[in-house]
């Protein structure tokens, strides 16, 4: 029988919420007020309403490019009562990466912190359709803006003297909720068409899986403009009835400190933020929490460990998911903790298999295949890729969704992820785009022909970038801190490649399609250059 998905939406969850625990606790910014349900669903209704003021109607995009703040939980909440669409941008975009988000997109107002500004003035030729761009109020100073030839910068606080009463729009599960930007590899990075369905069960399955109940802290320094800080903790956290604290970023430093004030319950860990959690002088307080579970993600048996050790943390989970699949494989709370065990297969809404990534057949047990997902219920998916239909045909070959992950599943039916098996890069929990690195080396004079490829970095596990140039015939080889002072403008400050190696030969297939597996396989050369060696600091 299918769910019942009519309360799968943000807005109506926090109705409800505000309307059966008015006075319960909600969402605190670094160590500000403590908002309630009854108060953040008011300040809900003021953004609706003066999104729908400045014309913002059913279906439109709203660029928001925010650092952690409770202006961007206002813009969702109030943008989801009106049916309006929440595009997250990435805070390290610039260049031709912001040019490319806003372009498809196409969205005629935005929400920016003053900082980013720079960068949207440098590409406003390029983007017709931004008209007006807010500015949060405690750092809107019409005095420092840069210069517009025509978007005009506001006040976000006059979007939020919009009166609070119930806003009547009628927003289904079925209708479009947020874009969020995920990798290419031959081409731009694509931006997933996700439903409030699909942004539902993204925290239903945290609810679920990590058995939250209203009791429960959430530490969230995650960035919003990621599943993993808007879906994955809070709307965890929205609608298990619990509460959560935010902070602007994440900090190593501050990690378990902030965790022990805010007597926080859960928290998340992502790649190497692992390690400098660790790195971290060990204290005596470290274990005075009062942590239950941390989701920790992907961790070493040693990882692990040493976590639980240092913080005295009881409990561990990992889950495996994508942007545009949901969450699929999920661990069982009673689940022991098997570093590198994404889980179970979340069977009552998705079908998953390992597969030959060559024939899409499944592979015997235990044996390493691609992890192929499809959904069981309608709309828990993304929709496709905005304005790319040929990308959505591609990646959904025979009726599955490829993930691009190698996995494996045991005789018990867990899976466990193993590595990446497309072009796409992944670092320090950021996925980049190739194609779009590439893009940037192409435009340097003396740059002929180039690649990107993910190797591992000598110390670790971690995946790092390395661009392989062939130079222009006669051009010389520029120093490799002048080729990146020429790149770091212009692309985001994670995806500037540690690696240069200049080749005499780029390997390609007969329809001159580049290997990169080759590139990958063959890692690093004598002759690469490696930028944190020779003491060379990317500028953010």
């Amino acid at each position: 029988m299918a769910a019942d998905k009519s309360g799968w939406v943000v807005g109506r969850i926090l109705a409800e919420q505000a309307r059966t625990r008015p006075d319960a606790p909600l969402i605190q910014f670094e160590r500000g007020h403590m908002h309630t349900y009854a108060e953040v669903h008011a300040l809900a209704n003021r953004a609706g309403n003066g999104y729908a003021d400045i014309g913002v109607g059913f279906g439109d995009n709203v660029a928001v490019m925010l650092n952690n703040r409770l202006e961007y939980l206002w813009s969702w909440f109030g943008l989801s009562r009106i049916g309006g669409v929440l595009v997250g941008i990435n805070t390290a975009l610039k260049g031709t990466f912001l040019t490319h988000v806003l372009s498809n997109t196409k969205a005629r107002i935005g929400v920016f912190e003053p900082e980013f500004l720079p960068w949207l003035a440098e590409i406003e030729d390029t983007v017709p359709d931004m008209a007006v761009v807010y500015v949060p109020g405690d750092v809107y100073d019409p005095d420092s803006l840069p210069a517009f030839k025509r978007i005009e910068v506001r006040c976000f606080d006059e979007i939020m003297t919009g009166g609070d009463d119930e806003i009547e729009t009628e927003v289904t599960y079925r209708d479009i909720g947020m874009i969020m930007f995920t990798s290419g590899t031959t081409g731009p990075s694509k931006g997933a068409l996700m439903p409030h369905g699909h942004l539902y069960l993204f925290g239903h399955c945290m609810q679920v899986h990590l058995g939250m109940t209203p009791e429960d802290i959430y530490y969230i320094p995650m960035p919003l403009f990621h599943a993993q800080g808007i879906l994955m903790q809070f709307y965890a956290t929205l609608i298990t009835g619990g509460s959560a604290v935010m902070v602007k970023q994440f900090r190593a430093t501050t990690w378990i400190d902030d965790i022990r004030e805010h007597k926080a319950t859960l928290a998340n860990l992502l790649g190497v933020m692992n390690d400098f959690v660790l790195r971290q002088p060990d204290r005596e307080e470290d274990r005075d929490n009062q942590l239950r579970m941390v989701c920790a993600v992907p961790v070493t048996d040693e990882t692990m460990e040493n976590l639980r050790s240092r913080f005295a943390i009881p409990k561990f989970n990992e889950i495996f998911g994508m942007t545009e699949v949901n969450l699929p494989v999920c661990r069982p709370v009673e689940a022991p903790d098997e570093a590198g065990c994404s889980g179970k297969v979340w069977d009552e809404y998705f079908e998953v298999i390992i597969a030959d990534p060559e024939t899409d057949e499944e592979v015997a047990t235990n044996e390493v295949g691609e992890i192929l997902v499809r959904p069981k219920e309608p709309y828990c998916f993304m929709a496709g890729y905005n304005g790319m239909p040929e990308r959505t045909v591609e990646t959904w070959r025979n009726f599955w969704f490829h993930t691009g992950d190698a996995g494996r599943m045991d005789e018990r039916g867990y899976v466990w992820y193993i590595d990446r098996i497309k072009d796409t890069i992944r670092r320090r929990g950021e996925n980049i785009s190739s194609f779009e690195v590439e893009a940037v080396f192409l435009d340097h004079d003396a740059v002929a022909e180039c690649a990107a490829v993910a190797v591992k970095a000598e110390e670790g596990g971690e995946d790092e970038v390395l661009i392989c140039i062939i130079l222009e015939d006669g051009a010389e080889p520029p120093k490799p801190e002048d080729l990146l002072d020429y790149a770091t403008p212009r692309m985001p400050y994670f995806a500037v490649p540690r690696y240069v190696d200049y080749v005499t030969e780029i390997p390609t297939t007969p329809t001159a399609k580049i290997q990169k597996n080759k590139l990958r396989d063959r890692g690093l050369s004598d002759n690469a250059w490696d930028r944190e060696a020779a003491g060379y600091k990317v500028r953010r």
